[in-house]
């Protein structure tokens, strides 16, 4: 059978950068950020507010085929509140702003840590893949975290339909968790879907624009390949901004330009790797520029070999955003849990 080898970056259009993805692939993470940076495309900003306004404020001159980077989900979440803020203030989104509730991955919880009860939360909504005759639980059914028995390893939860079970989490298999979290969309917002929309033929991560959202709340999405789509947030509350992902959901995107978030002092170090240093810049096929905290500490950081780091590397978890109370026009339903 005759075979295809491929051997040569075609993604970088640009000369410099591709060269710099060449050193990354091949492991030389040192010598690429200092090519970089000879290059000026990694920015010294200690302060981090000030960092992440830069960032934002970058991704507003040329939103057009931008991303934005970040190796952890709570410098994610607010770099996303930051571009859209700085997108209404040049007019590119609108000022309307509708308040939805998403659901947002728990991913300090291990597969280990989902069967133990005190590693739940009251308030948790959990999603079950599959279906228990002991809990009496069903496939794809959701379910909200009521109470928790730590010593005797019992959860009490409410499914949609009003309708308590108390069970052991170790006897129920295929169970993901998630925080509730308030999200402002506009017409204009970029978004992304956080999980696949099956009857919608949308895959995780897929990325669109919010053309509209009618008066019911539903939101009219033109996706990033050319398809229309309207949806129901109530129905399908895993979404979010789509301005900035982790590195790990970067995987399989591509853009004109990239903007990386690169915190040297972040408390997850393992999320800081040469994995993460390949999968950012390459994302850019023109451009990518580096906003960290410190430039003399990047390529060390960036260096570290993610085959020595555990097995289990975890995104930090963001924080809850309290719902503000100034937006023209709010959708306040939760998704039937007794919210």
């Amino acid at each position: 059978m005759k075979t295809v080898k491929l051997e040569e970056i075609v993604r970088q259009k640009d000369p410099e950068l591709k060269q710099v993805v060449e050193q990354l692939a091949r492991g030389e993470v040192r010598e690429a950020i200092q090519n970089l940076d000879r290059q000026g495309r990694v920015h010294e900003i200690h302060g981090h507010d000030e960092r992440i306004a830069a960032i934002a404020k970058e991704y507003a001159k040329s939103p057009e085929n931008t991303l934005v980077v970040s190796p952890d989900n709570r410098s994610r979440m607010e770099i996303n509140a930051r571009v859209h803020a700085e997108l209404q203030r040049s007019g590119l989104v609108s000022n309307d702003e509708h308040r939805i509730r998403t659901l947002v991955p728990r991913q300090d919880l291990t597969g280990a840590d989902r069967t133990w009860a005190e590693r739940y939360e009251v308030g948790d909504v959990l999603r079950y893949s599959r279906a228990s005759k002991e809990t009496g639980i069903g496939k794809g059914e959701y379910a909200q975290v009521k109470s928790i028995d730590a010593p005797k390893n019992r959860l009490t939860v409410e499914q949609q339909d009003g309708t308590e079970r108390t069970y052991d989490p170790r006897r129920q298999q295929g169970v993901s968790v998630f925080r509730e979290e308030m999200r402002s969309l506009s017409p204009g917002d970029r978004i992304q879907f956080t999980a696949p929309a099956n009857e919608l033929k949308v895959a995780n991560r897929e990325l669109g624009t919010i053309n509209g959202i009618d008066e019911d709340g539903r939101l009219r999405l033109k996706m990033d390949g050319g398809r229309a789509v309207e949806l129901d947030p109530f129905k399908h509350p895993h979404l979010d901004h789509g301005y900035a992902m982790t590195s790990h959901s970067s995987q399989g995107q591509t853009a004109d330009r990239v903007l990386i978030h690169v915190d040297t002092e972040l408390g997850a170090k393992d999320l800081l790797n040469s994995r993460m240093a390949y999968v950012s810049v390459s994302r850019g096929r023109y451009d990518a520029q580096i906003y960290t905290n410190n430039a003399s500490m990047l390529g060390q950081e960036l260096s570290r070999d993610v085959s020595h780091s555990p097995a289990l590397q975890q995104e930090t978890v963001a924080p809850k955003i309290e719902p503000q109370t100034t937006h023209t026009n709010q959708i306040s339903q939760g998704f039937g849990l007794g919210l």
